[in-house]
């Protein structure tokens, strides 16, 4: 009988084991349409939220989806607050001394959106003038890239393109998928503003999935996941619902 109960008690701890291993905790700063935001039923959505889950079903493991402010995210991941970010992270080789990243799941470019009566056709353009992007992002590395740009930076993405729409500031740089839903897309702004550019930097430039320092056990279940879907092609449905063709 005692026997029976240690046994009993090892199967329990072992599927409590299990099913925490099956759940991976993303943090994402969803304030990034169409990749990660919030709907008018306040629930998070976007398409990396659809690939994480879609990878989720495809790998054994359930997201569960953790709204965090992109100044911090990094810091937080770092902290064990969660296990892996899923905000439309590009993979650098800075980032990579500090994080590990999946394989990558989305190629990106970064774009500069102007109000429609501009003229600038290129970044080098704007110099003299005042370029919002979100603080800490690749839109930002490359505006600062350009010598004579006035950078300003913003916790959030739509606070920059509000500004440039009320005439603040002159230019927003940020993810091409990003740049299109606002000036293309967003009933707001889209017969107010447009996409002069699209930035060529030499450097491909994809997003991936952060996670901390060493920790093989979720980024080999996302990994997984991410390779099926991919192989299995429902990467291009996810794309299709949420960026177009």
């Amino acid at each position: 009988m005692f026997k029976k109960i240690i046994l009993t008690s090892l199967a329990l701890v072992l599927m409590a084991g299990s099913a925490w291993a099956r759940t991976i905790v993303f943090a994402t700063d969803a304030t990034w349409p169409p990749m990660e935001f919030v709907d008018a039923n306040k629930q998070i959505v976007g398409f990396s939220i659809d690939y994480m889950n879609a990878a989720g079903k495809e790998a054994g493991f359930t997201p569960v989806f953790k709204s965090v402010a992109w100044d911090g995210i990094f810091a937080g991941l770092g902290a064990g607050k969660y296990d892996a970010i899923c905000s439309s992270v590009s993979i650098t080789e800075e980032r990579k001394k500090v994080m590990d990243f999946s394989v990558p799941y989305y190629k990106v470019r970064q774009a500069l959106v102007v109000r429609n009566e501009s003229k600038a056709k290129k970044l080098e353009d704007m110099k003299g003038k005042k370029v919002g992007t979100q603080i800490s992002t690749t839109g930002t590395f490359a505006v600062k890239k350009v010598k004579g740009i006035v950078s300003k930076t913003y916790d959030e993405i739509g606070l920059a393109i509000e500004d440039l729409f009320n005439g603040r500031i002159e230019g927003v740089v940020c993810d091409d998928p990003v740049a299109a839903q606002y000036a293309l897309t967003n009933e707001k702004y889209k017969n107010a503003l447009k996409i002069s550019a699209v930035i060529e930097t030499g450097d491909v430039e994809y997003y991936g999935i952060a996670v901390k320092k060493g920790n093989k056990e979720v980024l080999n279940l996302i990994n997984k996941g991410i390779k099926a879907v991919q192989a299995k092609g429902l990467d291009k449905a996810i794309l299709k619902k949420w960026i177009g063709q």
